[in-house]
């Protein structure tokens, strides 16, 4: 594994992932499993790693940040993820949110959101998928219309993670007149205690420290400046931040899959149920290897949409993104369930770990969009084909 990330990563690139791999390696899967049984956050781990700065590493260095971008930024989810400790908001916070103000924001903004969201004293969470909308962001009905210098904004949204610990919420509605057909996406930062802003927590089968939520805006009255950047030129914004998400995602689940692997490899190397352990056995040795192939094959794609991603090439980071996303989520479900089937019974224990990944392992598949939706996106995008829709 070593051999490979050598030969396309920097040494700089190569010593962030050691330090973050030694700071996973403290806390581990036994940390986020007693969190989430203990009903808590990952406050600990999410106030060391912006002490030490992997937070806020892709925001600008004259807000707090690191300077650095996609590339550094997934490295550390990854690493986390590794080490079973993942940190989820760090795919909405500093990637979606800090990229987007960072971009496009306001030198006001900038300086009220971008230092706090590297050094981890703010949080924010990002609301785009609606009840009705689900993939379609075409269909968003979230609307925004002016009120004298005020914004209103009226509409509901789901699947909206860690409301409950974020300071505001970006919000992605458009305007009235837009109602016509085209989209015209807008996006706006609504604080947590804005009046007619409320949440609803969402029962999940899910275990995880960050909860989803259902919010309602209820003519929720934002100041002008609410609006991140320009009102018509949404669409260019929205996609600053969706492809940062889709990176951020494939580094989860790169990471989620890596620990499984390990887990397996480590039972495969031991066990023994008849004269040789298990991993000598090319049934069990095979598979095991096909998944490492996989991961490692997931992560080049990862970095090669990072890298187009902060070189400013924003149409050849959708591509590559979207790639990415969707074969590290296959590889993530196909390592975790590979390891669990290593372990057999074992493998759904609790003493192990593996069986609640058996869920988590599916959120790298469905969010932050489909694996069928970004086939669509690659035939029509990427080879050219018609929609069926």
């Amino acid at each position: 594994m070593s051999t490979a990330r050598t030969v396309v990563e920097t040494e700089e690139h190569q010593a962030l992932r050691a330090a973050v791999a030694a700071l996973g390696k403290r806390y581990g899967r036994d940390y986020m499993t007693t969190v989430i049984r203990e009903g808590r956050h990952t406050d600990e781990l999410w106030a060391e790693a912006a002490k030490l700065g992997y937070l806020g590493v892709n925001l600008p260095e004259e807000y707090g940040g690191g300077g650095g971008g996609m590339a550094e930024l997934s490295i550390v989810l990854e690493e986390l993820g590794a080490a079973g400790s993942p940190l989820l908001m760090m795919i909405v916070s500093p990637a979606i949110c800090g990229t987007v103000i960072a971009r496009f924001g306001t030198e006001e903004q900038k300086r009220q959101w971008l230092p706090g969201l590297a050094d981890g004293s703010l949080t924010m969470a990002f609301g785009i998928t609606e009840p009705d909308a689900g993939s379609n962001s075409h269909r968003i009905t979230t609307t925004a219309r002016r009120d004298g210098d005020d914004w209103v904004l009226t509409g509901r949204k789901v699947f909206v993670s860690g409301v409950d610990i974020a300071d505001a919420t970006l919000i992605v509605g458009r305007t009235e007149d837009a109602r016509s057909g085209k989209l015209k996406p807008c996006l706006f930062i609504v604080p947590r205690d804005a009046p007619g802003f409320g949440r609803n927590q969402i029962d999940m089968e899910l275990h995880a420290p960050e909860k989803q939520f259902e919010l309602v805006l209820d003519d929720v009255r934002l100041p002008s400046d609410a609006l991140v950047g320009d009102e018509d030129a949404g669409l260019l914004q929205l996609f600053a931040g969706l492809n940062p998400e889709r990176i951020m995602t494939a580094a989860f689940g790169i990471g989620m899959g890596r620990y499984a692997l390990a887990k397996a490899v480590e039972y495969a190397r031991t066990r023994q149920v008849w004269k040789a352990p298990i991993g000598s056995h090319q049934a069990i040795a095979h598979p095991l290897a096909t998944a490492h192939i996989d991961l490692e094959l997931s992560r080049l794609m990862m970095q090669k949409a990072a890298r187009l991603y902060d070189e400013g090439d924003d149409i050849g980071a959708g591509e590559a993104a979207n790639m990415a996303k969707y074969a590290a989520g296959e590889a993530c479900v196909k390592a975790v369930d590979q390891a669990v089937h290593t372990l057999g019974g074992n493998g759904l224990t609790r003493e192990y770990g593996l069986a609640s990944l058996i869920t988590a392992s599916r959120v790298a598949r469905i969010a932050p969009v489909s694996r069928e939706m970004i086939l669509n996106y690659v035939s029509h995008q990427s080879l050219g084909l018609p929609k069926s829709y």
